[in-house]
């Protein structure tokens, strides 16, 4: 027999989940989020499933170790006249070596770089194997495609801020490379560098990239692939009997969004494979 709660229980819950009955009931955030985290996912899913989780998290560690370099980084080529060393590099020696946890802070963001890009080649190469791209899901994966291209960006950006030799040579080889691209290559060239030469226009504007419109545009794609991913739902591997798209209907019924599915899903609606199949 279930345990019934004391008036004074009671009245405690009441005014501790009152905050997240006035927002539900607001914005119906709160039914959204149960849904995204208790949503139903194919009995197959397995670790390669968490390929895409991993990225986003890797992806929110990078935005937050970015957001705390950002504000002790100085974006600036000019030579201190005291020293005679970049500002900008300066600043990174700075943080490293005198800023409380700021070379655990910067290793994390510049090793999490690589850790990214990484993840979303595999998760990427789990999404083809598995035939994720196929109907109805192709615009999700034109996204993945994009937020592929744009992390490359940011990787390519973001290797300029030290201003250090090794930093300025790499980048010199990678415009270069851009810049003899046929038709639109040397328009390119001369954007990314913001002139004839690579040179303080360049840090600043390589900096604005970084900082503000690449991770703007990533955070929007994401929110647009999660959206998605559960709109359509998760993809079954391959050697699952139950076909890909929609849950078994009671009674063998009919799918209740089929044009989801069709044409040629993985089974015949009712969650088992095709006869002779």
């Amino acid at each position: 027999m279930p345990r019934t709660k004391s008036k004074r229980q009671q009245q405690i819950e009441a005014v501790a989940l009152y905050p997240v009955d006035w927002l539900e009931e607001r914005s119906g955030l709160v039914g959204g989020l149960k849904y995204f985290l208790f949503r139903k996912v194919p009995a197959e899913t397995n670790w390669f499933h968490t390929l895409g989780s991993a990225t986003l998290t890797a992806f929110i560690v990078q935005a937050v170790t970015g957001v705390i370099l950002a504000m002790y980084y100085k974006p600036s080529a000019e030579l201190n006249p005291e020293t005679g060393v970049p500002i900008a590099y300066e600043s990174i020696v700075s943080i490293t070596n005198d800023l409380t946890l700021g070379w655990l802070v910067r290793g994390m963001h510049r090793w999490g770089a690589s850790v990214f890009i990484i993840l979303l080649f595999l998760h990427m190469g789990r999404v083809f194997l598995f035939g994720a791209y196929k109907y109805p899901r192709e615009l999700n994966w034109l996204v993945g495609a994009v937020l592929l291209l744009m992390a490359m960006g940011e990787g390519l950006t973001g290797y300029l801020l030290p201003w250090d030799q090794t930093s300025y040579w790499a980048t010199v080889v990678a415009i270069n490379i851009n810049a003899n691209a046929p038709i639109a290559g040397p328009f390119l060239g001369d954007f990314l560098r913001g002139g004839q030469e690579i040179g303080a226009e360049t840090l600043t504007r390589f900096y604005s990239l970084h900082m503000l419109v690449i991770p703007g545009g990533l955070a929007a794609l994401i929110a647009l692939h999660l959206y998605l991913v559960i709109r359509l739902g998760i993809t079954p591997p391959p050697w699952s009997q139950t076909a890909g798209g929609y849950d078994a209907q009671p009674n063998g019924g009919q799918p209740t969004r089929s044009g989801l599915v069709t044409p040629g899903p993985r089974g015949n609606g009712n969650g088992r494979p095709e006869d002779g199949a």
